[in-house]
């Protein structure tokens, strides 16, 4: 079993073209002056004001049912979706990242003084913000694998696909989700909301996991994580 957890100053460059995606923009509309200078502000001001944190942790995986995973004695994730993935795989790396809460305080701030714009700019730079360290833990996790000869897969989150919310509390069994100061609310969301958390699939690279996409199969054409 391999742990890491970190509470570090990254250098989280924020896509601006995601951004403007999140906020309403399409392909290559180019923003008003007004809100490319606002991103221009808040991605500089969001650099010095989050926290960025992350745990995470490989395990082996013990059988596989059905819909059913089974990580020691235990029945921990359960979706025909994830449970097709890691039927291929020998291990699965679990993580949990966030940037803290610092930045939905303000977008609050704003919003309750009538900034609506403002909040909504601000919030969508935090999104990419811990996007961005979502894609920095499946990288890292990557770098790990391959020094062993194994690929891993694409990240899945607890809500994509068949694998429902709840399954967050499964998940966080998993984690030291208190080292990186996240919580699970009753409704299984998390505090700070700017977190992810998530699984990728460790294996052969003959198993082929890192092209496995359930999108492909699925007919649910207006999906917003559809890949």
């Amino acid at each position: 079993m391999i742990t890491k957890t970190s509470a570090v100053q990254l250098e989280i460059e924020v896509d601006e073209r995601q951004v403007l995606s999140r906020i309403g923009y399409k392909g290559d509309c180019e923003p008003s002056p007004r809100i490319a200078a606002l991103i221009n502000e808040y991605v500089q001001f969001v650099k010095k004001i989050i926290k960025p944190s992350y745990s995470y942790v490989v395990k082996n995986i013990d059988t596989v049912r059905e819909r059913d995973v089974f990580i020691g004695d235990f029945v921990m994730f359960r979706s025909h979706v994830i449970a097709r993935l890691l039927e291929k795989c020998q291990q699965v790396g679990v993580f949990l990242v966030t940037i803290g809460n610092k930045l939905e305080e303000k977008a609050t701030c704003l919003g309750d003084d009538g900034l609506i714009l403002e909040s909504y700019v601000l919030d969508a730079v935090g999104s990419s913000a811990v996007e961005q360290m979502a894609e920095m833990m499946e990288a890292e996790i990557r770098k790990m694998a391959s020094v062993k000869g194994l690929c891993v897969s694409r990240r899945f989150s607890p809500g994509y696909c068949d694998w429902s919310i709840r399954q967050q509390k499964q998940l966080f069994r998993l984690i030291d989700s208190d080292s990186v100061g996240v919580r699970l609310t009753a409704g299984y969301l998390m505090i700070p909301q700017k977190s992810i958390s998530g699984i990728v699939g460790i294996g052969p690279s003959c198993a082929d996991i890192e092209a496995y996409n359930p999108c492909r199969t699925c007919s649910k054409r207006n999906c917003l994580g559809r890949r």
